[in-house]
């Protein structure tokens, strides 16, 4: 059976991922990294590689689809496809964006430190989630709850990780494997509009958008994210 290592985002954990495991579950050994208290994305894809099987298939949801990219960047031999969901390539801008970047990363960190990573998590999904998702009691309490298993050390460092992210264009560039690339349409943090540059960088990408959802597409409607899983690996194997 296919190895799927599944790479979560920022402060999330196998939740993010285990709406898809029933589906995914019959066609692949499914395994979910942890990154502890890492604080760079290399540093990341490194411990990734070093517990990973010889060949893998690999995806990656948000900041884990930026570590994807870096274990594509040192080790693209070894990954049989690649699945690159809600998230970004390029580095963090120079001079004032670059900024507000990072002052908008460390007033959440602040919450996380003053109030607890639960709060952080309720006011951070605000902008992750559809309007008309907020008023999902029990998504906003899944995602809430997930946010709260994390400390607000692992939080820092790993905005640390991201507020140093390299670019990584020309890694794209350089993909030869399957590669699948979606998002929520309605993704307002990784919009869909980024991920259509990236699938021009890649040669032969599949894109795809998951109506309906925002940044959190795996756990907003796991039946299409799984579905599109589920026949990125089935193409990948032929």
């Amino acid at each position: 059976m296919t190895p799927l290592l599944l790479l979560p985002g920022l402060v999330c954990d196998r939740a993010i991922w285990a709406p898809l495991l029933p589906a995914l579950a019959p066609h692949a050994q499914c395994s979910i990294a942890d990154y502890g208290r890492l604080d760079s994305l290399a540093a990341m894809a490194a411990q990734v590689l070093t517990s990973a099987p010889p060949r893998f298939a690999l995806a990656g949801h948000s900041m884990g689809g930026r570590v994807a990219l870096e274990v594509m960047r040192a080790a693209p031999q070894r990954v049989v496809c690649l699945a690159l969901l809600d998230t970004g390539y390029q580095s963090r801008l120079p001079g004032q964006p670059g900024a507000a970047e990072q002052a908008q990363r460390h007033s959440l960190l602040e919450i996380a430190r003053r109030d607890g990573m639960r709060a952080m998590g309720e006011k951070w999904l605000i902008g992750m989630l559809p309007p008309a998702r907020l008023a999902d009691g029990a998504l906003v309490d899944a995602i809430a709850g997930m946010v709260a298993r994390h400390s607000s050390d692992i939080f820092a460092a790993q905005i640390e990780a991201l507020l140093t992210r390299p670019d990584a264009t020309d890694v794209l560039r350089s993909i030869a494997c399957p590669t699948l690339i979606a998002c929520g349409r309605l993704d307002a943090w990784s919009p869909f509009a980024r991920h259509r540059e990236m699938a021009r960088l890649v040669k032969g990408a599949t894109l795809s958008a998951f109506e309906g959802c925002g940044h959190m597409a795996p756990m907003e409607d796991p039946d299409s994210v799984a579905g599109a899983l589920l026949g990125w690996l089935q193409a990948s194997f032929v």
